[in-house]
């Protein structure tokens, strides 16, 4: 009996954050090992019917470089990257699409419908969604200590979101699973870093939510202690001093774009841990790093935030 009651109890704690966010849009990226694990992807399958079960609404931006580079090493395609972004040839963007839009967009919605939920895959082509134009890279030259621009090829930077289709999804129940691709000018097909695209989608639909999962603990501060809980300015403080750089710089500027967009909060959380998503929304501690634009907006244990 004792052991029924703890389970009552669990229950009864995660109230206050269903009544909180019933009804709110909550924009995930997935990635990371939580998308090569078998057994964290079931898991994350599970807290994505999960959440909508409760009357939240989740929306799914999915990654897939691992999976990108397999196969065009697969292809004897190379693989080429600057600062961390991929070169994207016409040839490399065919396999991109192929992979993102097709194997892993279908198995991540397979997995979520296997498991009860009501998942549909797009891309950022569908509908429109996502319009973008070649992202112009600009590099200081050492060898001139001038500014040069570094052709990236196919590679996109969203100009517009238009939330038609997912507004529509959601109005009829769907979760919907999007693949990082967008439209160029002139039709063509453009890779977008799928944090970004997570962020500005969650901009256009002002998500109570922007969850990016990462291989990461979380942000921590220069004695490699983890932060719970940050502000504006204090990212602001921590990249200044050069404690946030390298792959985590990206994503607290996507985060800090979200809030400056309207999303209420933002969460950098670790992917390798099951049940990730259900311990940061439903639980006072949390496992990762929000971000919030002021002090007061801080998740604490006696207010569900």
């Amino acid at each position: 009996m004792k052991k029924l009651i703890q389970k009552a109890e669990i229950l009864l704690e995660a109230l206050p954050y269903i009544k909180n966010f019933y009804n709110k849009t909550i924009v995930i990226k997935y990635g990371g090992n939580a998308m090569v694990s078998d057994d964290l992807k079931q898991n994350f399958a599970l807290d994505i019917v999960m959440m909508k079960y409760t009357g939240i609404n989740p929306v799914v931006v999915h990654g897939g470089g691992p999976q990108i580079d397999k196969t065009l090493k697969a292809l004897g395609i190379q693989s080429q990257f600057v600062e961390g972004q991929r070169v994207t040839s016409k040839e490399t963007i065919d396999v991109v699409e192929m992979v993102l839009g097709g194997k892993v967009n279908k198995e991540i919605v397979s997995l979520i419908n296997n498991q009860g939920g009501n998942a549909v895959g797009i891309t950022g082509k569908d509908g429109d969604l996502i319009l973008a134009k070649r992202h112009k890279k600009v590099k200081q030259s050492p060898e001139t200590d001038r500014p040069e621009i570094i052709d990236l090829g196919l590679v996109g930077e969203i100009t517009k979101v238009n939330p038609r289709i997912l507004e529509t999804l959601d109005q009829n129940g769907f979760i919907p699973v999007i693949a990082p691709i967008g439209k160029g000018e002139n039709g063509e097909t453009l890779n977008i870093n799928a944090d970004f695209v997570a962020a500005q989608i969650a901009s256009a639909l002002k998500a109570e939510k922007l969850i990016l999962m990462t291989d990461t603990e979380g942000v921590k501060n220069k004695t490699g202690v983890l932060q719970s809980g940050l502000t504006r300015k204090k990212v602001t403080d921590l990249i200044r001093s050069k404690v946030i750089r390298d792959g985590m710089l990206p994503k607290v500027n996507c985060c800090l774009q979200a809030l400056k967009s309207g999303v209420h909060k933002t969460h950098i959380i670790d992917g390798r841990v099951r049940h990730a998503l259900l311990l940061e929304i439903f639980t006072a501690e949390g496992i990762g790093t929000q971000i919030v634009e002021k002090t007061k907006d801080l998740k604490t244990s006696a207010a569900p935030q």
